[in-house]
C-alpha cells in the first residue's frame, strides 16, 4: 500500500469510526471489554459486510444472480449465487470456509452444546449446536498417506458409549480401532475394520514393517491381513509384557530375573523357571508366553540399534486424546454419528483442520 492510499485509508477510517461512534449506546463504552464486544458487533454488522460485498463483485466481475446470506468471519455477506458459483462455494452451506473451519476445529475438541457457545464467543457470530452436529456429519475427511513410506505400526482398541435405541434401557460401550503409523498420522473406524485394513495397506509398506500391539487377540488377527508375512515384525509390547510377567506374582527376585531374561527374548528360559511352580497364575503366565512366542524378541537390541518402538504407547495416547473429546462427561453417541465425530477427532490430530 502505497503512502497516499495509507493517508486516504486513515482519513476514511476516522470518518468511519466517527460515525460508528455516534451510533454506539452510551452504555456500552463504560468499559474495555464492553467497547470491544460494541466495536466488533458494528464491524461485523455494518463494516464487513460492505467490504465483503465489494471484495467479491470486484473479484469475480459478477453482480447479477440470485442474492443469498453467508456467515463468515466478518460478517452476514450477501453474495450472489453467481459469485458463490465463481468461488467454488457449495450451494447448501450456510457457513464460509473460514468460519466451517472454526466450526469443526471447536466441534473436534468440546461438545456441539459449548460449541455454539464458544463459536460465538470467539468469532460473535451465531451457530446452533444442532448447525455444528450436520455439518460434521457432512464432513468426508480423507485420511492422510506417508510419503516417506511406513515402516511401524502400532494399533490398540478404545471404547464409545453408546445410546441405547431402546427408550429407557442403559446405554453400553463399544469397541472401536485406532492405529498410528510411524507415530505421526492416526486413524480410528467403527465397525469397520476392513477400512482399517485397507487404509493401512494402501499406504507403501516399507520392509521390515514393525507391527506393534498388546496381548489382545483382536489386534493381532488385524495385523495378519497387513501387508504379507514375510514383510511384517511383529512386537508384543514389552510394557504389557512385563505388566503380565508381575502379575503372576511370587518371588521378586524370580520375577527381576524373568525381567532380565524376557529383555533379551529368552523365552524359554522364562517358562523354565516357572514350570515346575503349582499356582495357577504362573501356568497362565506360561501360556501367554507360547501364545506370543514369536513376538516376543530382542528388546535390548532393538533398543540399541534403534529399530522400532518397543511398546504400543503413541496409539494408546491417541486413543487418550480421542476420548478427550468421545468420552465427555455424560456423552452418548448413535451408532451413525461415532464414525463421523472419531474421523473429525483423528482430522484435527491429523493437523488436517490447520491448513
Amino acid at each position: 500500500m502505497t503512502p497516499s492510499d495509507q493517508q486516504q485509508l486513515k482519513a476514511y477510517l476516522e470518518g468511519a469510526a466517527e460515525i460508528i461512534y455516534r451510533n454506539t449506546d452510551p452504555t456500552e463504552l463504560k468499559t474495555f471489554e464492553s467497547i470491544e464486544k460494541a466495536l466488533r458487533q458494528k464491524i461485523l454488522e455494518e463494516v464487513g459486510p460492505e467490504l465483503g460485498s465489494f471484495f467479491f463483485q470486484k473479484a469475480s466481475g459478477i453482480k447479477t444472480g440470485k442474492t443469498r446470506t453467508v456467515k463468515s468471519v466478518v460478517g452476514l455477506l450477501k453474495i450472489t449465487n453467481n459469485q458463490a458459483e465463481y468461488f467454488g462455494l457449495k450451494s447448501s452451506t450456510q457457513l464460509s470456509p473460514m468460519m466451517e473451519k472454526c466450526a469443526l476445529l471447536i466441534s473436534a475438541n468440546e461438545s456441539y452444546q459449548r460449541g455454539e457457545k464458544d463459536l460465538e464467543k470467539f468469532t460473535g457470530i451465531k451457530v446452533s449446536h444442532s448447525t455444528l452436529q450436520r455439518l460434521v456429519k457432512r464432513q468426508d475427511f480423507e485420511l492422510p498417506t506417508s510419503k516417506q513410506g511406513v515402516q511401524e505400526i502400532t494399533l490398540d482398541g478404545g471404547k464409545v458409549r453408546l445410546r441405547n435405541e431402546d427408550r429407557g434401557k442403559p446405554c453400553y460401550w463399544k469397541d472401536y480401532k485406532a492405529l498410528c503409523l510411524d507415530n505421526v498420522y492416526c486413524g480410528a473406524f467403527f465397525q469397520s475394520e476392513q477400512d482399517l485394513i485397507d487404509w493401512t495397506n494402501s499406504q507403501k509398506l516399507l520392509h521390515p514393517i514393525y507391527c506393534i500391539g498388546d496381548g489382545h487377540a483382536g489386534i493381532w488377527n488385524l495385523f495378519q491381513e497387513i501387508g504379507v508375512p514375510e514383510q511384517r515384525q511383529e512386537i508384543l509390547d514389552w510394557y504389557h509384557l512385563k505388566e503380565n510377567l508381575y502379575k503372576a506374582g511370587g518371588s521378586l527376585r524370580r520375577l527381576k530375573q524373568a525381567e532380565s531374561l524376557l529383555w533379551c527374548g529368552q523365552v524359554n528360559e522364562v517358562i523354565d523357571l516357572f514350570k515346575d511352580l503349582k499356582k495357577k497364575a504362573f501356568k497362565t503366565f506360561c501360556n501367554y508366553l507360547e501364545t506370543h512366542r514369536c513376538r516376543i524378541v530382542n528388546y535390548l537390541y532393538y533398543q540399541e540399534e534403534s529399530l522400532s518402538s518397543l511398546g504400543s504407547g503413541t496409539v494408546e495416547s491417541t486413543i487418550k486424546r480421542i476420548g478427550l473429546r468421545v468420552k465427555l462427561s455424560g456423552a452418548q453417541w448413535n451408532i451413525e454419528s461415532v464414525s463421523s465425530i472419531l474421523s473429525l477427532r483423528c482430522a484435527y490430530l491429523n493437523g488436517q483442520l490447520s491448513s
